[in-house]
């Protein structure tokens, strides 16, 4: 059976995977360390630790895998499917997926790390291939709103005038100490909360489809330093982001007059935010709807990229796909 690898290297997380026509054959991550009390790490930091980490993950993963029956080789080179689009950390990647190519003498492919993500999003929802339809990106590094058309090309829609949805959340983590990043941590404080007794709002500032997060985290920090109980704020954070996310999307929506939307990133594997904003679309009344990935594919991770490679080298000029000249003998 043909099998197609994937390398991918973010800024907080070191990620190799593997796929076949059955599914997912591997997937393994490391997420990079970050000093307490820091919202980061230095791109040479970053780029340092996923040297090391690619060294012991390369080898396990071939420990469960048939290396001739590999044909092909995928890397996340770039943040985003922009020529101009760049960060050092993700050379990483590409040195360690141009020597297995070598090495195997198999093709090297070159992605975007966010087309990584739509594609890993699209795993179990593999029905809106083909068709266009929204994309929303939400991670520590990235807020867009973007069209996937049936050649799964991306064009960019709108986005934030200035944090991004992960910025928000890690900012007011670490401000209330938790350990960046803080999504999960945040979430669980926020599930100490319970909205029927009222609570705080943080205002959901959308503007011509582009939000804006500093402002609220600004607000957001003052209530942390009002004493405001810190389950209280993180509930008030999950559902801003909702509520700015709903109008990001049904804004897009209006403009395109596309009704289906899925999204991906990090943010979006939180089943809090899930939640909030499938019942804020709901309460709007529309024909909206909104789809996610599995949670574990919305994080970071290579699996997307290793089935655009699978994609790209089982095509057939006509459009779909063909078995692999392995599987044709």
């Amino acid at each position: 059976m043909c099998a197609y690898v994937g390398v991918d290297t973010s800024c907080y997380t070191t990620s190799v995977a593997c796929v076949d026509e059955c599914g997912i054959v591997s997937d393994l991550r490391t997420v990079l360390s970050v000093k307490q009390g820091e919202r980061g790490l230095r791109q040479s930091d970053g780029l340092f630790q996923h040297i090391r980490n690619l060294e012991r993950l390369v080898p396990e993963m071939f420990e469960k895998l048939d290396v001739g029956a590999v044909r092909g080789v995928c890397v996340s080179a770039r943040p985003r499917p922009n020529e101009d689009s760049y960060m050092p950390v993700f050379l990483a990647g590409k040195a360690c997926a141009a020597s297995m190519a070598a090495a195997l003498r198999v093709p090297l492919l070159a992605a975007s790390h966010q087309e990584g993500h739509v594609r890993a999003a699209l795993y179990g929802n593999e029905f809106l291939m083909g068709q266009p339809f929204l994309g929303m990106h939400i991670s520590g590094g990235t807020t867009e709103v973007f069209l996937v058309d049936e050649a799964f090309h991306i064009t960019l829609l709108s986005g934030t005038e200035d944090l991004h949805a992960g910025q928000f959340v890690d900012r007011i983590g670490v401000a209330m100490g938790l350990r960046f990043p803080c999504g999960k941590q945040l979430e669980a404080l926020a599930g100490e909360f319970d909205p029927a007794t009222g609570g705080v709002k943080l205002p959901a500032i959308v503007r011509n489809g582009v939000c804006s997060f500093s402002g609220v985290e600004t607000r957001a920090q003052a209530l942390i330093g009002d004493g405001i109980k810190h389950g209280e704020i993180a509930y008030a954070a999950y559902d801003c982001m909702a509520r700015t996310f709903g109008k990001m999307l049904l804004y897009a929506m209006d403009k395109t007059g596309i009704r289906r939307a899925l999204l991906a990133g990090g943010v979006a594997s939180s089943p809090l935010l899930r939640a909030l904003l499938r019942e804020r679309v709901r309460k709007q009344k529309t024909e909206a709807e909104i789809f996610f990935g599995e949670s574990a594919l919305s994080s970071d991770n290579a699996v997307g990229t290793a089935l655009l490679c699978k994609d790209r080298l089982t095509a057939s000029p006509e459009g779909g796909t063909t078995r692999c000249k392995a599987d044709m003998f």
